[in-house]
């Protein structure tokens, strides 16, 4: 299996094939990717998930609150 590429190099991007098996961990729904903004989003608990060095960071501590 081939590594991510770390942020410090150009093109870095999140797989959206990880889609398939992650889940908000507040709801447990679908989340959608937003590849402007680098986050995981949960529109069922409000939530936008970090994506750091094309990992995404699942925490709810983390998460930023949507409007």
């Amino acid at each position: 299996m081939t590594p991510l590429p770390q942020s410090s190099q150009p093109g870095v991007t999140f797989d959206p094939r990880m889609l398939e098996s992650l889940v908000c961990p507040v709801t447990r729904a679908v989340l959608t990717y937003d590849a402007a903004r680098q986050e995981l989003v949960s529109k069922a608990a409000h939530l936008a998930f970090p994506i750091r060095d094309g990992i995404p960071v699942m925490l709810v501590s983390e998460a930023r609150q949507l409007d």
